[in-house]
């Protein structure tokens, strides 16, 4: 973790707001994941963090990658060019899933050459992969329990399991191969059953479309919803590795590759904002300080993540209250929080930090207000 001498430093070379990405933390969460997921192979969800960056320490770790949109494809397909020759020749493009179930026409007849792993859920998407994408792999995305997750996903993607066979056989009588099933639990998912739930139902899938005479599957994708541990009451990762582990190898032969979409897991914990107290006022007795970060930029995981900072002072000071951080924008909307505890002694120009925030922040920013966005700057590369 990026220690707080090595912030301010930073804060004083490159001014604020910034936001600080630590690759070493990358590499030690890749490392974890692989270590208790031994058998899964992790596709960075790009949507997390779509830093070029960040792309190319975890594709030297290992790592693949799960784009949701050509911009986030072209960010890895960037990198790619420009690897030394025999680096591009080990690329294996199977190697790489879009994951998004609905895709524009454009977005397919663009993605048909690479002969991608792609997602889908309805019959209506059968129909356009097959008429812009043949050359495609599907994968079908399956609904499951998202019951704990803090931010549910099925009410808007799966395929119900009663239906899922029949689109499996649609899709291959379509001309198209159906490679696997894939499903997502719900983001920051501290409800561990989910996963038992969803590769228990998935398995129930391989089984029917088996009975039923398609025996080519050969990929479960496990999705995302790994929980970044933001609080102590967020168990350990390895306590959800083991029950995953446990159904994995109970209900899937070896010879099905297992892919997952951790993204959350993968940088939330190593990235921290540092931005610069801009205002002070006492409102309705209560303590507001005013930042030059806030909802619009770094912190917009509060309005479109559902998620909580805490933003700390390098000021240490002997009372402290409960106060209100507001961001920098003429919205009311900017609150960056109503109840945070910091010292009453903070002045303009201190600056606060932000630790966890790697995840869905900077990649939601907006230019509201003409306000600049936070720089990103990488240590540990």
């Amino acid at each position: 973790m990026v220690t707080q001498q090595t912030l301010k430093r930073l804060a004083a070379q490159h001014g604020t707001p910034l936001f600080v990405v630590d690759h070493n933390e990358i590499r030690n969460n890749y490392a974890t994941f692989r270590k208790y997921l031994p058998r899964v192979q992790a596709y960075f969800a790009v949507k997390a963090l779509p830093d070029p960056t960040v792309v190319q320490t975890l594709f030297e770790a290992g790592a693949s990658f799960d784009v949701a949109s050509m911009p986030e494809f072209r960010i890895v397909h960037a990198y790619i060019k420009d690897m030394p020759d025999k680096a591009r020749q080990d690329w294996i493009w199977d190697k790489i899933i879009y994951a998004h179930p609905i895709k524009d026409e454009g977005t397919l007849r663009e993605l048909d050459p690479y002969k991608p792993l792609v997602t889908y859920d309805n019959a209506e998407e059968i129909r356009k992969i097959k008429r812009h994408a043949p050359h495609a792999g599907l994968a079908l995305r399956l609904k499951v329990p998202n019951t704990g997750a803090m931010v549910e996903l099925s009410s808007k993607f799966g395929a119900a399991p009663g239906e899922a066979v029949d689109l499996i056989l649609a899709a291959v009588e379509a001309g198209l191969t159906v490679e696997g099933i894939s499903f997502h639990v719900g983001s920051q998912t501290t409800n561990f059953e989910n996963f038992v739930q969803a590769i228990n139902l998935a398995a129930g899938i391989f089984a029917e479309a088996k009975s039923r005479g398609y025996t080519k599957m050969n990929v479960l994708d496990i999705g995302g919803g790994f929980p970044a541990p933001y609080d102590a009451s967020v168990k350990p990762f390895r306590t959800l590795a083991r029950r995953i582990n446990t159904e994995l190898d109970r209900l899937f032969p070896k010879e099905i590759q297992i892919l997952a979409e951790p993204g959350r897991f993968l940088v939330a914990t190593a990235a921290t904002a540092v931005s610069r107290i801009i205002g002070k006022a006492v409102r309705d007795g209560k303590l507001c300080y005013y930042i030059n970060d806030g909802v619009y930029h770094t912190f917009s995981g509060i309005i479109f993540d559902h998620c909580h900072y805490h933003p700390k002072t390098f000021k240490r000071g002997d009372k402290r209250t409960i106060c209100t951080i507001f961001g920098p924008t003429c919205d009311a909307l900017d609150v960056v929080s109503m109840s945070e505890e910091l010292p009453e002694n903070l002045e303009l120009g201190d600056l606060l930090y932000t630790q966890n925030i790697g995840a869905y922040s900077i990649a939601s920013t907006t230019p509201f207000n003409g306000f600049p966005p936070a720089k990103v700057v990488h240590v540990n590369r």
